[in-house]
C-alpha cells in the first residue's frame, strides 16, 4: 500500500513543502473541539492534526487504514495518555451510531472511491448536536491540476476528486448541506475546512 510505504517520509514532505498549512490546520482544528469531546479521527495520517486535538479533548480514536500511517501516529503522539490507535476503514467505520461529539476527517474526501458514503458514515457515528470537520487540500487551480498533484499521482497516489474552493462548496451544497461553515488555511497548498453542524 502507497500510505505504508510514504509514512516514514510523509511529515517531512509535508513541512519542506506546506509547513503552514500542515501545523496551521492542526490548529484551527483543534481550536474547534471542546475539552469534555471524545473526537473520532479517521485518516488520521502520521498524527499531524491528532498532536493538536489530543490536548483539547477527553480522548480521541485517531484511525486510519494504513497499518504504517497509524504507526508513525503511534510515534508522535505518545506523549498523549488519551489517544487510542485504531485500525479503520472510513467507507465502513466499525461504531456504533451516536458514538463521538466531534469526527474528523482530515485530507480525504479527495482519495475515497464514495465520498458521500464517507461523509454518511461521519453522520451516522457522530452525535446530535455534535460536529463534523472535514479538511481537504485545495489543489486545484483555474480548474487544472497543480504541479505537485502530478508528481504524486506518478508516484502511484489516487486522487479521486480535486477541489477549488468554489467546487469544495458545491460539493457539500449538492448534498443538501446548505449552512457549513468554512476555514481556509493559507499557504503553497492551501486547506478548506468545512465544519457541519449536526
Amino acid at each position: 500500500m502507497i500510505w505504508d510505504k510514504a509514512a516514514k517520509v510523509y511529515d517531512f514532505f509535508e513541512t519542506i513543502y506546506n509547513k503552514k498549512v500542515y501545523v496551521g490546520t492542526g490548529v484551527v482544528v483543534a481550536s474547534m473541539v471542546k475539552q469534555r469531546d471524545v473526537v473520532l479521527e479517521c485518516a488520521c495520517g502520521t498524527g499531524a492534526i491528532t498532536k493538536y486535538v489530543a490536548p483539547k479533548c477527553r480522548r480521541i480514536v485517531a484511525s486510519d487504514f494504513s497499518v504504517g500511517m497509524l504507526r508513525q501516529a503511534s510515534k508522535n503522539c505518545r506523549k498523549y495518555p488519551n489517544v487510542v490507535f485504531k485500525k479503520a476503514d472510513i467507507m465502513n467505520l466499525n461504531c456504533a451510531d451516536n458514538r463521538f461529539d466531534t469526527v474528523i476527517a482530515g485530507n480525504v474526501i479527495h482519495l475515497v472511491p464514495d465520498p458521500v458514503r464517507a461523509i454518511n458514515e461521519l453522520k451516522r457515528v457522530v452525535k446530535p448536536g455534535g460536529k463534523i470537520i472535514i479538511p481537504t487540500y485545495i489543489n486545484m487551480a483555474d480548474g487544472a491540476k497543480s504541479a505537485i498533484i502530478k508528481v504524486l499521482e506518478k508516484l502511484g497516489i489516487d486522487f479521486k476528486r480535486q477541489f477549488d474552493m468554489k467546487s469544495y462548496m458545491k460539493f457539500f451544497e449538492d448534498l443538501g448541506y446548505d449552512s457549513i461553515e468554512y476555514h481556509v488555511v493559507e499557504g503553497r497548498m492551501p486547506c478548506a475546512i468545512a465544519v457541519i453542524d449536526c
